[in-house]
């Protein structure tokens, strides 16, 4: 995993969210963890454009096709498990995440889902800072969804940016998911939606509730390290 440098700003914004989430947010809760990532035919997972996930040495040069078609996916885990996977698309075209699509996903696709799940707890909600999910309409439908339970720049505990390091679908999920679907070779994107819709319903919820608690540990490693990345993230040079 590759991450922007931080700033001292940066440290301080991190240091604050682990101790604000370890501080209101027990471990009972249930928190889903949200984000999206691209999905290329060529065999690779690019989430947006300064981190990759690879089995061999990340310090690799690896190359794609100029016309490399891929799909854009919304995932969601909490220790209940893993939401079945979202794709932006549109006439079977794959679309960028504008603030309306992603309020579209929330309404359409993420509420119903949630309703799946039968858990009386509180239900916390987190994403990070980008501009579809930080849109004011998107707050607007999430505060309802999630009312003082929202984890997100400008929700009720600040997410901070340039943090690929603390955040479950980050650090474990993504990885986890481009291993298994590739292992199918899929050759359409009919074949690769498929492979990732079959692998994201495997997932064990014994293994999401494993990320959501190592996803507390990192928060007090990075409060230990004073709000600096943590020691697996590679930086970009």
């Amino acid at each position: 995993m590759v991450a922007q440098e931080l700033s001292v700003t940066d440290w301080e914004t991190r240091r604050t969210l682990s101790e604000d989430i370890l501080q209101h947010v027990p471990p009972t809760p249930v928190l889903w963890c949200s984000d999206e990532a691209h999905f290329h035919l060529s065999g690779t997972v690019n989430k947006q454009h300064f981190r990759y996930w690879a089995e061999n040495n990340p310090h690799d040069l690896h190359q794609r096709p100029l016309d490399n078609p891929r799909v854009t996916v919304w995932c969601d885990v909490s220790r209940l498990g893993a939401v079945r996977p979202y794709f932006f698309e549109e006439g079977g075209e794959t679309v960028t995440v504008a603030s309306n699509r992603y309020c579209e996903m929330l309404e359409n696709f993420l509420r119903p889902r949630l309703e799946e799940f039968d858990d009386s707890e509180d239900v916390w909600f987190q994403q990070d800072v980008a501009t579809a999910h930080t849109a004011r309409r998107s707050l607007g439908i999430l505060r309802e969804i999630f009312p003082s339970r929202l984890v997100s720049l400008r929700g009720d505990i600040e997410w901070p940016a340039r943090s690929p390091d603390l955040t479950p679908c980050d650090f474990c999920l993504w990885g986890y998911l481009k291993v298994e679907v590739y292992k199918h070779r899929p050759q359409t994107l009919k074949a690769l939606k498929d492979a990732i819709r079959e692998e994201g319903a495997a997932i064990p919820p014994e293994m999401t509730n494993t990320v959501i608690e190592n996803f507390r540990e990192r928060l007090r490693q990075c409060i230990t390290n004073n709000g600096r990345h943590l020691s697996d993230v590679i930086f970009k040079t």
